[in-house]
């Protein structure tokens, strides 16, 4: 079955909802968003909520051993999500000081897949969203899925998980399926008025499992 993340979440009331889902693994972005949070109010919002076994995903754009050391000092991160233009050599020093699995994202281009090619054996793992002038993500926008199935073969002979974000609704994330995505990443669409909702993450999650 498609692995799911659940990603941007703001309030305690997003954490027991998504807490309760079937999802994967549960995203916090600390980056300059609407969706950016706080790393202690993460960790009070963490502290009261049993999590099982989903995964804390943390989402940086352009991150300093710094600035990640000021979340993981809070927040019990099991990946870093690098969503900006890093280097290899930023990943690089990310994976040996936390030692922590880092996924890259990859902004949707022509034949971006190629670029997915010179992160072999450096990024654990990818994120394909599609990609906006003056947005990092976040935009709730979706690109032409139909090249989904290249950047799953890529990801696949790197032997790392893929994940495809960006605008996936419960109205369209059948048509996303049928590409066979390892995993899908989903913010805005599973929020109503600003909140995750349980109605939409049931949605997604009966589709999911259906296909």
């Amino acid at each position: 079955m498609t692995v799911l993340k659940y990603c941007g979440n703001r309030s305690l009331q997003d954490v027991q909802r998504v807490a309760k889902s079937q999802a994967d693994y549960i995203g916090f972005v600390f980056a300059e968003s609407k969706r950016k949070v706080e790393p202690e109010n993460v960790r009070r919002w963490l502290s009261g909520i049993e999590i099982g076994e989903k995964k804390i995903v943390g989402v940086f754009v352009h991150p300093t051993i710094v600035s990640v050391a000021s979340v993981v000092e809070h927040v019990p991160l099991s990946i870093i999500q690098c969503h900006g233009m890093e280097t290899m050599q930023t990943v690089k020093q990310l994976k040996e000081t936390f030692q922590l699995p880092v996924w890259k994202v990859i902004h949707h281009a022509p034949e971006a897949w190629t670029y997915m090619r010179a992160w072999k054996g450096i990024a654990d793992g990818f994120v394909i969203d599609s990609g906006r002038k003056g947005a990092w993500g976040g935009t709730g926008i979706s690109f032409d899925w139909s090249v989904v199935p290249y950047y799953m073969e890529e990801a696949t002979r790197q032997g790392v998980p893929c994940f495809i974000a960006g605008g996936i609704t419960p109205n369209n994330v059948e048509q996303l399926l049928v590409y066979k995505p390892f995993g899908i990443d989903i913010s805005s669409g599973i929020e109503e008025n600003e909140h995750k909702s349980e109605q939409k993450i049931k949605q997604i999650e009966q589709k999911v499992k259906i296909c």
